[in-house]
């Protein structure tokens, strides 16, 4: 069963709430929590949460300015270090002291920040599409289309703009892309629909030119076990990135998915079965 929650973080321009769901039984030890992408949220996850919920506690959060989360005043404060500090008081809300994580782009970084740092409370690691070195290629696509905020009259207009700007993630059946359209927009008045995130999460993108991202010394300072799900055409995640991440890593699995590049939508019940089964692996063992 999935339940929605809420708690405040705190930014220069005051408190903030922070929505999340929260899936599987109450006060269960056993902490999952799984981070979107940039301009996603947390019903991203809501196949590997059902999927989860036997064993974990899933806690899915929408990160500031996405989803139900409220908006920040000043778009300067979106970056890592309010993500980082938010994730750490929902870590402290869920009571454990020790946490898996589950984290596609945006939300692997976060979680790769988070597991570098002494005393971690991560316990587990899932990285979906991103790694240690970023390519300029990848950012540049995404800068072409984060920040815009276009009005849909209709889902079915919505999804045809998703299926454009979304195509990466191979998602394959019409199923699927009702479901993504659902959870990716929300009402605006009048009929319409906007994407459910704020346009001013893009101002990062603006403070100059789009440059590779090297995060070597970040990776080389988490000891955690890490699965590493790459999509096989992916322009942020690099083959030759994952391969090296692998070879310096602390115990990183490396694992490719077919027909989607970045980042995979972690719908299909296949990639689902992939990071199921390596947490649920460790938890039998």
């Amino acid at each position: 069963m999935m339940t929605p929650h809420r708690y405040l973080g705190l930014s220069p321009g005051g408190f903030h709430r922070i929505a999340y769901v929260e899936w599987g039984l109450p006060g269960n030890p056993r902490v999952c929590v799984c981070v979107h992408g940039l301009t996603r949220n947390g019903r991203d996850f809501d196949e590997v949460a059902f999927a989860l919920q036997q064993h974990w506690r899933i806690v899915c959060p929408d990160v500031v300015g996405r989803g139900d989360s409220d908006r920040l005043a000043d778009p300067a404060g979106y970056g890592y270090p309010q993500y980082l500090a938010d994730m750490n008081a929902l870590i402290a809300r869920c009571d454990v002291a020790r946490v898996d994580w589950v984290g596609t782009s945006m939300g692997g970084l976060i979680g790769m920040m988070l597991a570098a740092q002494p005393n971690s409370p991560i316990r587990r690691l899932v990285i979906n599409d991103i790694g240690a070195f970023v390519a300029k290629a990848g950012l540049d696509r995404i800068a072409g289309y984060v920040g815009k905020d276009p009005r849909f009259a209709s889902l079915a207009e919505a999804e045809a703009a998703l299926r454009r700007t979304a195509g990466t993630f191979g998602l394959k059946t019409d199923d699927e892309w009702r479901r993504f359209t659902e959870r990716s927009v929300r009402p605006v008045g009048q009929g319409q629909y906007g994407l459910a995130y704020d346009p001013g999460i893009a101002k990062a993108f603006s403070n100059g030119p789009v440059k590779d991202i090297d995060l070597w010394a970040v990776w080389d300072k988490v000891r955690c076990p890490v699965l590493l799900l790459r999509g096989a055409d992916s322009d942020l995640l690099l083959k030759e990135t994952a391969a090296e991440m692998q070879r310096r890593g602390p115990g990183c699995t490396v694992v490719e998915f077919a027909g989607c590049g970045h980042a995979p939508a972690l719908m299909d019940p296949a990639q689902v079965a992939v990071v199921r089964d390596w947490l649920t692996g460790d938890a039998r063992g």
